[in-house]
């Protein structure tokens, strides 16, 4: 595996940075009182239970006290919806969508934000992979290991970035293992099937006490799909009935193509161990893990007949003119994690959290033996949070982030120039608590700067971008009666622009698109407001939240006249569509809604329902639509619980969305229908778990307006999965 090497002078401040953070972490002890630390499941004078509270906050609070949507997946809701990506695995938390590039890339979109416009990350650190960068790439975190995953939106979410603008996910799991094990050990492992793509996977994990404080982590995951089956058509309705239309048999036949979304296969593993002491005044511990994933890119088939006149087809290319590409992606990681409990006058903790990574991925033909284009990235991230001791009703936390990273193309779509970029933070968090009252503010400064190389021609001279950016919201909750509380949030937000909104020039044969950027965008800003309403009851919960956004400069992509592109490139016709990164102004704005009501009790059993509801809708300054906006989706469900065994039914419907840009095709709405039955047999005491679900039980036809693939390869079809968990 090639390696990128960093700089010196990336290395130089790399290292300044680890210093000076273990520097402050090596003075802290002498000042640490040694007690154990503070309940962090205190919620104050609200459900404290440990799937509630949202460590991602930094400052640990139960959901219902936080300044925006919050949603949380843990337990036996994690397990049930656990899918091989992570867009997948959130694609029925409320506000959240899903890119849907084929089942290997499917990548979170949050209020129908995507991109960069929210990080992904593992304990607090980012994914260092390419998929913010384009919707082919796969996220390089794994679902199948997480112990809990949290969606942010509000103040919180500038602890993490100020391009954090649609919020931050939050994978946890435990590879710096958290606490000593009860017993010596811990151990748990999971299998899964799933029918509709054939799908096998196993993942288990363990932690063991070494004593004197010490723990040892293990874990490891594999997982294998076939071609995804879908229901009803794979072409959707545009390319079929252009397919209908022509003379040649070999296109007219792909209209009736039904079944399995060809070259949709997954495959994957990954392994980690790591170490970690703790006592009472604090821990230090690190981790190192290695992932391998292959993925196939469906096909995004050409039903017209460009290419009747050609007398052969180049190795590597479907016969109907499109390319079969697999993606093969590799990545190692290091992360290390320290914590003091100082429990002094002013500071309560000090957390330290590191993570590197070297990362690679190969767009290949099917047969590995042809390397279209090859993307390496370095990256290395570093956080130091201060968390202020809480002194009458006012607590708050005060921080810096740093980022180094390191990219470059190899091959034959080289689209982007070899990019070196730095970006450091400094950032707060405060609140305020007076009963009834709550008050919260969070500011955020950010320094960043890109390097591009002369490899790619720009068409400018400025090879160079550096920005200064500025993020801060204010905000209050009220209780209006006991356990209900109303909240609403200002903020202000400035995000600069991307390596590929700057840099983008040239052929990508993963999005079948030729991509410009503009090396002249200014940063991107923008307004919110954002309400909220939480309530609980002895058998019920309410969440409620609507926001609004407006954004001066606002960066989006979408096609063009080939013009651009053909002045960009040089050439005489282009290969693919022309996709252009452009600025204008836009506003955003939607709702989210979710409820549970304990309806009945049973003895021992009890009757619960829940739904939610999502919306968005996005506008260019023009007033037509912003490309690829989630539609009004609807999910409710009804549960039956005994303990030891629990049955569910679901129906989601997403209504059809034709409030479309000029370029796009409607998507038309689908109804998923959904049914579980969970048993813990009592003689394992908890320790084992069967759950069998069959989701989309009427097999319907089902395609996500958020996926620049949905005419070729819309959702899985009828899918019986059987899931089977053991702890110990």
């Amino acid at each position: 595996m090639n390696t990128i090497h960093l700089r010196p002078r990336f290395a130089r401040t790399a290292a300044m940075s680890v210093f000076l953070s273990s520097a402050a972490l090596l003075a802290a002890p002498a000042l640490a009182q040694r007690q154990p630390p503070p309940d962090t499941g205190e919620a104050h004078g609200h459900d404290d239970r440990p799937e509630n509270v949202v460590v991602t906050a930094i400052i640990p609070r139960a959901h219902i006290d936080i300044l925006g949507g919050t949603s949380v997946l843990t337990g036996d809701q994690l397990t049930r919806d656990i899918r091989p990506s992570l867009g997948e695995t959130l694609a029925r938390q409320p506000g959240v969508s899903s890119t849907s590039f084929g089942p290997g890339a499917s990548r979170p979109i949050l209020r129908g934000f995507s991109g960069d416009r929210i990080r992904l990350l593992t304990d607090g650190i980012g994914s260092f992979d390419a998929s913010a960068n384009s919707v082919d790439h796969a996220v390089a975190i794994n679902p199948l290991l997480a112990d809990r995953i949290e969606v942010l939106h509000g103040p919180a979410a500038l602890l993490y970035g100020s391009s954090a603008v649609g919020g931050v996910v939050n994978v946890i799991d435990t590879r710096i293992p958290t606490r000593l094990p009860e017993g010596g050990f811990d151990l748990a492992a999971t299998g899964t099937y799933g029918s509709a793509a054939r799908e096998k996977s196993l993942a288990g994990k363990s932690d063991i006490a070494l004593g004197h404080g010490f723990v040892f982590h293990a874990d490891g995951s594999w997982i294998e799909t076939g071609d995804l089956r879908t229901g009803g058509y794979v072409l959707g309705a545009g390319p079929r009935a252009e397919a209908l239309e022509s003379d040649e048999a070999e296109i007219s036949d792909l209209a009736g193509m039904r079944g399995r979304i060809p070259n949709s296969a997954i495959e994957g593993w990954n392994y980690a161990g790591g170490l970690n002491y703790i006592d009472s005044g604090g821990s230090l511990g690190f981790s190192v893990g290695r992932s391998e994933y292959t993925y196939g890119l469906p096909i995004r088939y050409e039903t017209h007949e460009d290419h009747e006149d050609e007398d052969h087809e180049e190795e590597g290319e479907h016969e109907h003119g499109a390319e079969e590409v697999k993606i093969q992606m590799k990545q190692t990681r290091a992360d290390m994690r320290a914590q003091v409990n100082v429990s002094g006058g002013l500071l309560d903790q000090i957390r330290l959290r590191a993570g590197w990574a070297d990362y690679e991925h190969a767009e290949m033909s099917l047969d590995g033996e042809d390397v279209h284009t090859r993307f390496y990235a370095e990256g290395l991230e570093t956080r130091l949070d201060l968390v202020q001791t809480r002194q009458g009703g006012w607590e708050g936390a005060v921080g810096g982030q740093f980022l180094l990273r390191k990219s470059r193309i190899e091959g034959e779509e080289k689209f982007l120039p070899a990019i070196d970029s730095e970006t450091w933070g400094l950032f707060t968090l405060q609140a305020l608590d007076l009963g009834k009252l709550r008050l919260e503010a969070g500011a955020r400064y950010e320094h960043s700067r890109l390097d591009a190389a002369d490899d790619v021609d720009l068409g400018s001279p400025e090879y160079r971008r550096s920005f200064d950016t500025f993020s801060g919201s204010l905000g209050a909750s009220y209780a209006i009666v006991p356990d209900w509380r109303i909240g609403v949030n200002l903020s202000r937000v400035e995000r600069a622009p991307t390596a590929d909104e700057l840099f983008a020039r040239g052929n990508h044969a993963g999005t079948q698109a030729f991509e410009l950027g503009n090396p002249d965008f200014s940063t991107e800003r923008g307004w919110g407001v954002e309400g909220t309403l939480h309530g609980r009851g002895q058998n019920f919960h309410v969440a409620v939240s609507g926001f609004y956004n407006k954004f001066d400069r606002f960066i989006y992509d979408d096609i063009v006249a080939d013009d651009a592109c053909l002045a960009a490139s040089g050439a005489d016709e282009l290969e693919f569509p022309c996709f252009a990164y452009l600025q204008s102004g836009a506003e955003y704005y939607g709702a989210e809604i979710q409820a549970d009501w304990t309806a009945a009790r049973f003895g021992r059993a009890e009757l619960r329902l829940d739904g939610l509801a999502d919306f968005t809708r996005a506008s260019l300054e023009s007033g037509e639509p912003v490309p690829r906006i989630p539609p009004l989706r609807m999910l409710g469900g009804v549960t039956l619980d005994a303990r030891e065994w629990s049955v569910r039914g679901e129906v989601e419907h997403a209504f059809k969305q034709d409030r479309v840009s000029a370029r796009e095709t409607t998507t038309p709405a689908y109804t998923f229908v959904n049914a579980s039955l969970s048993w813990k047999p009592a003689l394992a005491a908890d320790r084992l778990s069967f759950i069998l679900q069959a989701n989309n039980i009427f097999d319907v036809e089902a395609r996500r307006h958020a996926s620049l693939l949905k005419d070729y390869a819309p959702l899985a079809g009828r899918d019986v999965r059987l899931t089977v968990s053991l702890a110990l």
